[in-house]
């Protein structure tokens, strides 16, 4: 079963505005890999950090949807020294140390699949070595789990 990890930006997507095409084709796609996990066709993977990000976020809607999705996690990452060692090596490629640290605990939680909508993260991600996990997009990876 694969195994995901969603960074807040896209893990909160659903929320967003969906004016803009590309919002709403994210939104949608973030959705029916959320529906896969329900239904136990995609295993998530979740971090402490993940947890205390989308916690803080300053809108009690974004708090719950955050907190119920991340609830079907499969397993969760804590923070450790090998975390934040290798959060070091993706911060010195360019990446923001909340990024990092996210990527991080992915890669050491042996994710398949990074999900972000952050396209400069993401090209900076590709910089980094993330052994056999991929950094894709929301429709990337509704794509490769054949959804």
């Amino acid at each position: 079963m694969p195994l995901v990890y969603f960074d807040n930006c896209a893990l909160q997507r659903p929320l967003d505005d969906r004016a803009q095409f590309r919002v709403r084709v994210e939104a949608e796609a973030v959705e029916t890999v959320i529906s896969e996990i329900a239904q136990g066709r995609v295993a998530l993977l979740s971090s402490d950090v993940l947890l205390a990000e989308s916690g803080a976020a300053p809108n009690g809607t974004r708090q719950e949807f955050a907190a119920l999705t991340l609830a079907l996690a499969a397993h969760t990452v804590f923070l450790s020294s090998a975390v934040e060692a290798l959060a070091r090596t993706y911060r010195n490629v360019g990446i923001k140390s909340i990024d990092a640290i996210h990527l991080a605990s992915a890669v050491d939680g042996n994710a398949d699949y990074f999900r972000t909508t952050d396209d400069r993260f993401r090209k900076r991600a590709a910089r980094a070595n993330t052994e056999a996990m991929s950094v894709v997009t929301p429709q990337e990876l509704a794509f490769a789990l054949g959804l």
